[in-house]
């Protein structure tokens, strides 16, 4: 027997390791989330563009109509145009020469009781205020004969109803859609103020990463979490910066931090978050004194460093893909949003049938890998957060709240879309 072995024995194994452990506070999501909301502000500067360059940029001022849409009272079908309603019964009325097409104004004034040649999007003529439909007319030897009842100003749009000029038709933080520039080019803006887009650093942390086709040696793996964030921070509106791999080194991490500061307005990590001998980002953060919260109760992605560096916003993610691309969806979207200067976006969920069973413990809020089939919400076969098909599998995330739950077939669970979240 080895007389120098310590009289020590293992600690029991826990059913859970997402257990809260007694004594130690967890910060709750919401919590969470609402100190990011309340300290982060716009870091993008604004610039002015052309209008047709304005796609997927931010609005940095209000934008206000220049002219009403539409600018005159025009018609809304093709037809033939005269003034005043009609009673029930058969009415003849006899044209006047000439249109008034759409850009081709009528020149003159219809008499009453004429009637006028009209086409879509024309603006009515003096005279005119109620327009019928052509199927609706016979037309003969310079008259047309139609039914009534016509209410006066049928088949007619009214200068400004839909935007007058003046009004704020989209709002600062709008990002802009396709549909928005048909708004904002309809009242006559030809320029706009935008925000810069914002530059978005993601940084692979641990000596076992490998990038994809190199030969990966023993215990190695290749590195998944920067090719999805560098995709995510693209598709959800940010200019991607790639500050590559570093490996378990502290003073490479801290001169790879220093760069990612200088490039970019906020900082993904990946790897190296919780408290272990090697997550270096979670120390460096700590020696800053910059270090916010990091024990969140979540799962997947307990190991959340939410800190500053150099000025810069980072989040310290897991470096496994699964926690790493929840935590972003979760924390880093909105967050990200705010600093954009689009504003803080809650994702849209949508109540819905599950297709599964499922208890959960209280103290910590889930999000399960999940899809719609048939108006039912289906989860991944694993809850194992090493299990990264799931993630393409996916088309959302099932949100279970804090407090415990057993969920059974056909109980109401919340389903968001990737979507939502901007994916």
């Amino acid at each position: 027997m080895n007389q120098n072995r310590p009289d020590i024995a293992p600690p029991p194994l826990k059913n859970d390791c997402f257990a809260l452990p007694a004594g130690v506070y967890w910060t709750p999501v919401d919590e969470a989330l609402s100190l990011l909301r309340q300290r982060l502000r716009p870091v993008t500067g604004i610039e002015t563009l052309p209008l047709s360059q304005g796609l997927g940029r931010v609005l940095a001022q209000d934008a206000t109509a220049r002219r009403s849409n539409p600018p005159l009272p025009n018609t809304a079908v093709d037809g033939y145009g005269f003034a005043g309603g009609f009673p029930e019964g058969a009415h003849v009325l006899p044209l006047a020469d000439g249109r008034a097409a759409a850009g081709i104004p009528y020149e003159g004034v219809v008499p009453a009781g004429q009637a006028l040649r009209v086409l879509t999007g024309a603006a009515l003529p003096d005279g005119v205020d109620t327009v019928i439909l052509e199927e609706d007319v016979t037309l003969s030897g310079g008259h047309i004969a139609f039914r009534g009842p016509l209410k006066r100003g049928a088949n007619t749009r009214k200068a400004g109803e839909d935007v007058v000029a003046g009004d704020t038709v989209l709002p600062a933080g709008r990002r802009l859609t396709p549909a928005d520039l048909a708004l904002l080019s309809a009242v006559g803006l030809a320029e706009l103020q935008v925000r810069s887009p914002l530059r978005v650093a993601v940084l692979s942390t641990g000596d076992e990463l490998v990038e994809p086709g190199q030969e990966a040696g023993p215990g190695q793996i290749y590195d998944a979490n920067r090719p999805m964030l560098l995709a995510m921070a693209e598709r959800f509106g940010f200019q991607a910066v790639d500050m590559g791999r570093v490996a378990d080194d502290r003073g490479a991490l801290k001169a790879r931090l220093d760069e990612a500061a200088d490039r970019a307005d906020v900082i993904l990590t990946s790897g190296g978050a919780s408290a272990g001998d090697e997550d270096h980002v979670s120390a460096l953060l700590r020696e800053a004194g910059a270090m916010q919260e990091w024990r969140i109760a979540l799962k997947p992605g307990r190991p959340l460093a939410l800190g500053v560096w150099n000025g810069t916003p980072v989040f310290g993610l897991p470096g496994n893909p699964v926690a790493a691309m929840v935590c972003t969806l979760v924390f880093a979207r909105p967050a990200m949003g705010l600093l954009a200067g689009e504003g803080w976006s809650d994702p849209q969920g949508f109540d819905l049938p599950a297709a599964f069973e499922k208890r959960k413990k209280p103290g910590r809020r889930e999000f399960l890998r999940g899809r719609v089939r048939d108006g039912r919400v289906e989860v991944f076969r694993s809850e194992g957060s090493g299990r990264i098909s799931g993630l393409s599998w996916a088309e959302g995330l099932v949100e279970i709240g804090d407090d415990a739950r057993h969920i059974r077939p056909g109980d109401p669970v919340r389903f968001i879309p990737y979507a939502s979240f901007g994916l």
